[in-house]
């Protein structure tokens, strides 16, 4: 068997994580009963246990969103600004012909590797209370630390998936197993559901872990300071960042604006910061290691002696001279580079009027035949030798640039134009751009366009192309993908013949 993700484990992780990482690396479907991979009987007696099993959750969040690329195959490939080079499967997602019948897209149709997620976080919820009368270390402001984060993650799961697949079987409790002859909820409830947990979780999530000033969880955290747990856990911040998101997918964009602005308001608490641009695209730079400024990440730190060949953009886009491959899996034409980065002295992308040279970090050899997107390169322990290709960037579903970008949405769509534009301003001048000019009836657009820009090979690019078109209404082509639920994916063939109650979804039949 050849694993898809190949991991030096963290050195605080137990035997739960390596085995969710390596199953869910191979292309054999994970399945949701995976957490109990370790004896059951054997748990639940001390804090030790709820540790191994609270960081095994997150490695099978990560897992999940790691295997086969499937973060940035579902975000970035879709009808997005990335070709194919090769691969006949990376172009067929590209296409949009997802019933493709290749192993790679035949494994991203199947939902199995985030029940998983949604069991070992349903499992902790329902047996983490045993610790306490066991372990007297295990105290119950701790527990409930704990329980808010795994709300938190099985809300996510839910979020996550119903973006791609739309109507899922809502499971809340383990004991439910592989999920046979469950059918398919609607989309509304799933969301509901997921917002309702995070709702939930928020009041007793820190802002920091191990922070002796926090206000929630003061003090060391399984006897570690901040600087272990940064980057690693949901915190306060991460959690009304998910709920902003989950909120402008249901088009509430009221709601919207009113969770990302606590993170706006509250984002110091949790030591994030925004990130200048040099530091976006740099070997050591915001996606490298595990930092509090991504908001929520999924870290594969080089410092806790991890690293992976995919799971990672590099995999898909990086090539000589950065590395040993001379051609990437993926790339941006020049022509869609120049008409994204349209603009003068943009510190992303721009042509020196002087030169007529590319000044840019983004991409590495531009204009000549093979064009790498290069923002994130992560290497190792940051090194630019790409002679040996194990990455350790960090999955980063959202950070401060993001958040801002989508309040600038929510502030447009609810008619709030000079909010909108001092957001988007704060983006652009962060950028070397110049104040926003156009029309009030352009902000919309504009807000769009920086996002393409600014969060270009983060995942973003098909679930803003969805947002963008419920709000603007002027595809024809694309709004009938809306209508038709043509913007989500086909469930597995797998998935389908276990459970009688499931449909394909309309689209694909």
């Amino acid at each position: 068997m050849m694993f898809n993700i190949i991991t030096i484990p963290y050195r605080i992780l137990t035997g739960i994580l390596i085995v969710g990482l390596l199953a869910s690396g191979c292309n054999k479907n994970l399945e949701i009963d995976s957490s109990h991979l370790v004896n059951e009987g054997n748990n639940w007696k001390s804090i030790t246990d709820t540790r191994s099993a609270l960081l095994g959750t997150y490695g099978l969040l990560r897992a999940a969103m790691a295997d086969n690329n499937g973060h940035w195959l579902y975000g970035d490939l879709r009808r997005g600004d990335f070709q194919a080079t090769s691969r006949l499967d990376l172009k067929a997602i590209v296409g949009n012909n997802l019933n493709a019948p290749y192993p790679v897209v035949e494994s991203l149709r199947s939902w199995r590797r985030f029940y998983a997620v949604i069991n070992s976080a349903s499992l902790f919820i329902e047996r983490a209370h045993e610790v306490m009368a066991k372990d007297k270390q295990y105290t119950e402001r701790n527990y409930k630390v704990d329980i808010a984060q795994m709300h938190a993650l099985r809300a996510f799961a839910y979020f996550y998936m119903s973006r791609i697949w739309g109507d899922v079987p809502l499971i809340t409790s383990s004991k439910d197993g592989s999920f046979e002859n469950v059918a398919r909820t609607p989309k509304s409830v799933v969301l509901g559901y997921a917002e309702s947990e995070l709702l939930k979780a928020v009041d007793n999530l820190p802002y920091k872990y191990g922070d002796v000033n926090d206000p929630v969880f003061p003090g060391l955290y399984y006897s570690q300071a901040t600087a272990n747990w940064s980057g690693v856990l949901l915190t306060k911040i991460s959690a009304y960042a998910i709920l902003a998101h989950i909120a402008a997918w249901n088009e509430r964009y009221i709601d919207a604006s009113g969770y990302a602005s606590f993170v706006l308001t509250n984002f110091d608490k949790a030591g994030a910061a925004y990130t200048a641009t040099a530091n976006v695209s740099k070997y050591d730079g915001l996606f490298y290691d595990k930092k509090a400024s991504q908001i929520f990440g999924l870290a594969f730190a080089w410092t806790d002696r991890e690293a992976s060949v995919v799971g990672h953009i590099e995999d898909l886009a990086l090539a000589a001279p950065l590395v040993t491959k001379p051609v990437p899996q993926i790339y941006v034409p020049d022509q869609t580079i120049l008409s994204i980065f349209n603009e003068d002295k943009d510190e992303r992308f721009s042509i020196n009027a002087t030169t007529g040279r590319a000044v840019t970090d983004y991409f590495t050899n531009f204009g000549s035949s093979n064009t790498v997107f290069s923002k994130i390169k992560c290497i190792r322990d940051a090194s630019s030798d790409g002679s040996l290709g194990l990455f350790s960037s960090a999955i980063v579903f959202t950070r401060l640039e993001e958040i801002t970008l989508l309040y600038a949405e929510s502030m447009a769509v609810i008619g709030n134009t000079q909010e909108a534009i001092d957001a988007l301003d704060r983006i652009r001048i962060a950028r070397g751009l110049p104040l926003y000019q156009g029309a009030n009836d352009g902000v919309v657009d504009a807000i769009f366009k920086e996002r393409q820009r600014e969060l270009m090979g983060e995942g973003w690019r098909w679930y803003d192309q969805i947002r963008y078109n419920r709000i603007k209404k002027t595809n024809p082509e694309f709004n009938k993908l809306i209508s038709t639920n043509g913007i989500f994916w086909p469930i597995s063939e797998d998935v389908l013949s276990r459970n009688s109650l499931l449909v394909q979804n309309e689209y694909w039949r």
